[in-house]
């Protein structure tokens, strides 16, 4: 509500990159604000699993109708006449059916406010015998404004815009909604107003097409290392059909029952699926091994489906009961609770159904397709020339290991003691670490933030991020969206910094052990081997940013969006790690944290520490004199009505324009709401009379 908000409002250009010359025509944000909130918003909100569509940016278009105090005592009105007047004339009168003419006709009043005219023109009271009315217009102005705001947003550091956050309902498939809004935003681009256009700021689909291309890399790599061991050890290439076959068959069946318990397909479910991957290639591998000993150690004319039987009857229980095992092993993870259990239950139950269907595969698809394809030549280990090598390097270590056991245990003692020095000096994290592609950088500042401050700051941040150039495109959010979802205060920053791929990314200098010492011709003779130069890492490319957003009274914080939420959720904090401050005293709060924070700060391996002020907001009291009250035949509830329209600007009504809808305020002038002394001299009415007296 200050004069720097309506100038904004009313900006038809933007100064991009902060050079003057550089100037570029573009919507109002009045405008793209109500494009947004009463078009594209409800469009978007009727994609199939979007729950809704909250908005943020911009200005909130308002009728603003400013009431002189002085006015109103010189013609002995009120504030809440005024208030109910306006009010009253913006209304739709109730509809009923009357018969005229012998037919049936609905009548129904249409009253609601469509312009500026309509409310300077509303009546508030009669004046003189001749009732020469006394209109809004005569005791104040009226004129379009922006909406008190409570969150800002920018993009690229190009200057203030208007975005919409699109909320997916719980157990939906996120890809599929993210593509029917996408094609849908396409299908409403031509309907954009002159001179704007809609840009994905951050979606979840790279993420999950790169989980996604993961498990089929897996399935890949482990089909191709299986079939490679088979034909190199049994030079039989047929076998290495039987793995490529039963492999995808038991991930398939594995999402049956997925789809029956409604686990969707999430990283930690896909990652569970190919951990199994590794233990059901290796029970393959022991069957068909199995399968070549009998086949080849059997004599000529020997019945091959007996030979494959009785492999299968030796082997089969072994591996049945071992994927069992190994299953199993896995149960105490459906017993974790909180995050842990949100995050390793799902890859728990897809690790399992993985290996119960290999299991159930060992012992009904497995032995036909062994009976299928093992045909033909079949070689004996003694006779394979990387078998017999094999054999000679390994057969002295196991008749040592077999002769001298305790010598042997002794060796595996001593070889895990010797882990321990390092492995103390392990830092270690109990959930896994997820390299989501993309940056959240979360700064906080101190309180009594103004919203022209914060969208300056704004700007600056983004500025120098998307300066970098492993970035994308930089969405920055201070406050909050028009969401019950979104409590953030105006001192917190998302901003969301998204990355261009990983190829693309600048390459730096990396030192090596002959960069020191080594001559030029040594240098790039050993360079393709150990090269010294090589991308970026996340790290490497946080810790610049970091560095470069080194901004007086700001803290800074990067973390990533997925991460940044299950941590709030969790923790309730923006970070991993935190201090909670319990006491009853909050004065005695505040200087614990604070001194926390000093303290913390110059702990190694700590980026930023900051302790959320609770102390330290502006506030005007206004404590109501009783006594005083009851003199002037008052309430407390009078005197407090009057606060929250004078002063606070109170909104009475919202007008009905077709699909728009904006509201109206009525508030004292700006001039008298800056200044302290002239609070006091609020007009609060005085009794049914009318008249009014000073505060």
């Amino acid at each position: 509500h200050d004069e720097a908000d309506d100038r904004s409002a009313q900006a038809l250009t933007a100064d991009l990159g902060g050079r003057d010359a550089d100037l570029e025509l573009r919507v109002a944000l009045d405008e793209l604000r109500t494009f947004q909130d009463f078009t594209l918003r409800h469009a978007i909100g009727q994609v199939p699993g979007v729950a809704e569509v909250a908005s943020v940016g911009g200005f909130q278009r308002q009728y603003q109708v400013t009431v002189d105090p002085n006015k109103l005592r010189a013609y002995g009105v009120t504030l809440e006449e005024v208030i109910s007047r306006i009010r009253d004339s913006n209304a739709d009168v109730g509809g009923r059916v009357i018969e005229l003419a012998g037919r049936e006709y609905f009548v129904q009043g249409r009253g609601y406010i469509q312009d500026l005219g309509a409310i300077e023109r509303t009546a508030v009271r009669a004046r003189g015998p001749q009732g020469v009315p006394i209109l809004v217009k005569d005791v104040g102005t009226v004129r379009f404004g922006p909406d008190i705001r409570r969150g800002v947003l920018e993009w690229n550091g190009e200057g203030e815009a208007v975005g919409g956050i699109v909320l997916v309902r719980y157990g939906e498939n996120v890809l599929e909604v993210i593509g029917r809004v996408k094609r849908r935003i396409a299908e409403l681009e031509p309907t954009l107003p002159s001179g704007a256009k809609v840009e994905v700021a951050y979606d979840r689909t790279g993420l999950i097409e790169r989980s996604i291309e993961t498990l089929k890399k897996a399935l890949i790599e482990e089909a191709i290392v299986v079939a490679l061991v088979v034909v190199v050890f049994l030079l039989h290439f047929r076998s290495a059909l039987l793995p490529i076959i039963s492999i995808p068959i038991a991930v398939a069946l594995s999402f049956i029952p997925m789809v029956l318990l409604d686990i969707p397909a999430t990283i930690m479910s896909l990652g569970g699926i190919a951990i199994a991957i590794g233990a059901t290639v290796d029970a393959e591998i022991v069957m068909i091994e199995a399968s070549h000993r009998k086949l080849a150690a059997a004599p000529p004319g020997a019945d091959r489906d007996r030979l494959l039987a009785d492999a299968a009857r030796e082997v089969t229980p072994a591996i049945f009961f071992s994927l069992l095992v190994i299953a199993a092993a896995f149960l105490p993870v459906f017993a974790l609770t909180g995050q842990a259990g949100r995050l390793f239950r799902p890859l728990a139950c897809t690790k399992t159904f993985v290996m119960l269907s290999a299991a159930l595969l060992s012992i009904t698809l497995a032995p036909a397709l062994r009976r299928l394809l093992l045909r033909g030549r079949i070689r004996s280990e003694a006779r394979h020339p990387i078998s017999r090598a094999i054999i000679r390097i390994y057969k002295p270590f196991v008749f040592v290991a077999l002769r001298r056991p305790r010598s042997t245990v002794a060796i595996g003692l001593l070889a895990v003691l010797s882990a321990v020095p390092l492995a103390l000096k392990l830092g270690h994290e109990f959930m896994p670490a997820l390299d989501e592609g993309d940056v959240l950088y979360m700064p906080t500042t101190l309180p009594n933030l103004s919203i022209e401050e914060a969208r300056r700051q704004l700007q600056i941040q983004d500025r120098i991020l998307h300066s970098f150039p492993e970035v994308a495109s930089v969405f920055g959010k201070a406050g909050r969206a028009e969401t019950a979802t979104d409590p953030a205060p105006l001192t917190m920053v998302e901003t969301t910094v998204r990355l261009k791929p990983r190829e693309s990314w600048r390459m730096v200098p990396r030192a090596r052990w002959y960069s020191s010492w080594a001559p030029p011709f040594l240098a790039r003779a050993l360079r393709p081997i150990w090269p010294d130069r090589g991308r970026i890492s996340p790290s490497e490319l946080t810790a610049l940013m970091n560095e470069a957003t080194q901004i007086p009274g700001w803290t800074n914080a990067f973390t990533m969006p997925i991460k940044a939420r299950v941590d709030m959720l969790s923790t309730g904090i923006r970070t991993p790690v935190g201090i909670k401050i319990l006491g009853t005293d909050l004065a005695q709060i505040e200087k614990i944290g604070i001194s926390l924070e000093g303290l913390l700060k110059p702990v190694p391996g700590t980026r930023s520490a900051f302790y959320e002020r609770n102390q330290g907001g502006l506030y005007i009291d206004i404590v109501p004199i009783r006594d005083a009250l009851a003199r002037y035949g008052l309430t407390v509830g009078d005197v407090e009505r009057t606060i929250e329209a004078a002063i606070g600007g109170a909104p009475i009504g919202v007008t009905i324009e077709g699909r728009n809808r904006f509201s109206i305020n009525v508030r004292y002038p700006q001039e008298l709401r800056n200044d302290l002394d002239r609070l006091r001299g609020v007009l609060v009415p005085v009794g049914a009379t009318g008249a009014a007296r000073a505060g």
